[in-house]
């Protein structure tokens, strides 16, 4: 089987797709696959910073570290990955725009993280950087924790 390339995408970078880009890295160093992890933002705000102190804080709550720094995608992320997974629809919807290219094949499937959760209701990841609490953050944590358990449990053997 050869190693899956993931790309985590949000608006930002700060939040939700580092925030998975971990949880990612651990499952994937648990379950010993060499399977290559990173993680984007649509906008350039916060590029070259770390993410959010909130994301941060929930991390280590649950033992996990990172040390991503935010970027943007790029036209060669959809050739480089393969799996490009949005957090939410109109991340979803942006990114299948940027992929048009009918002179081009690309190679990344752009799917909802969240298609992984069975329950309709959890799998739109919203953001929570606008949270006034800590639970919009500890609520993300917890559908991309199982949102990557499920990926991983659907691709293990297939890809």
């Amino acid at each position: 089987m050869k190693p899956l390339k993931i790309l985590f995408v949000c608006i930002g970078n700060t939040c939700r797709s580092p925030m998975a880009e971990s949880v990612m890295k651990h499952w994937l160093e648990e379950y010993d696959l060499n399977w290559k992890v990173d993680s984007a933002g649509l906008r350039t705000w916060n590029v070259g910073r770390k993410p959010n102190e909130r994301c941060i804080k929930v991390l280590e709550e649950n033992g996990l570290t990172t040390d991503h720094v935010g970027r943007q995608i790029s036209t060669m992320d959809f050739y480089n990955y393969d799996y490009i997974l949005a957090m939410d629809e109109h991340n979803l919807h942006e990114l299948q725009t940027l992929a048009k290219d009918p002179s081009q094949e690309r190679c990344a499937k752009i799917e909802l993280l969240g298609k992984y959760i069975d329950r309709p209701e959890d799998q739109i990841i919203r953001d929570p950087y606008f949270s006034n609490s800590m639970g919009g953050f500890r609520c993300a944590f917890l559908q991309i924790t199982e949102s990557c358990q499920n990926f991983i449990a659907a691709h293990m053997y297939t890809d």
